[in-house]
């Protein structure tokens, strides 16, 4: 495991997508940390002083930016009509979004995740003796 902590974060703004009315942009915080090397986080502003984070597999928007990609919460493709535009569908008992973002900016974010966390080598990242602890005591709460 390693030791030198790193939390990357990119700011993007995503156009959220509604039946017959215009793209409404949101702010949108990327983050990579190591300390949960196989996630990315998105939190979407939601107001003033607002936030939702949805947390989901690096994996997963790799894999969305080449073709479908996501079978749960969050699904991930490439705009059928514009190779540059990714879509992000997020689903929740709340409700639905689906959002248009830049395939180049998520590519970028990517590239300086792996630039971090090479591919496969993410266990190199993980304290399995301080994960077991956070379990065991969340269980015990």
């Amino acid at each position: 495991m390693r030791n030198d902590h790193v939390t990357l974060r990119s700011t993007a703004v995503f156009d959220l997508l509604a039946p017959r009315t215009p793209a409404v942009p949101v702010q949108v915080e990327l983050r990579y940390d190591t300390r949960d090397p196989y996630a990315v986080v998105a939190a979407f502003r939601t107001g003033r002083a607002g936030w939702v984070e949805w947390v989901f597999a690096r994996d997963l928007l790799a894999d969305g930016l080449i073709s479908d990609a996501g079978e749960g919460d969050v699904r991930i493709r490439p705009a059928t009509d514009d190779p540059e535009v990714v879509i992000i569908e997020l689903s929740s008992p709340s409700g639905h979004a689906m959002f248009e973002a830049s395939a180049q900016e998520l590519a970028d974010f990517l590239d300086r995740t792996y630039d971090v966390a090479v591919p496969g080598n993410e266990h190199l990242w993980v304290n399995v003796d301080e994960a077991l602890t956070q379990l065991i005591s969340n269980d015990l709460t």
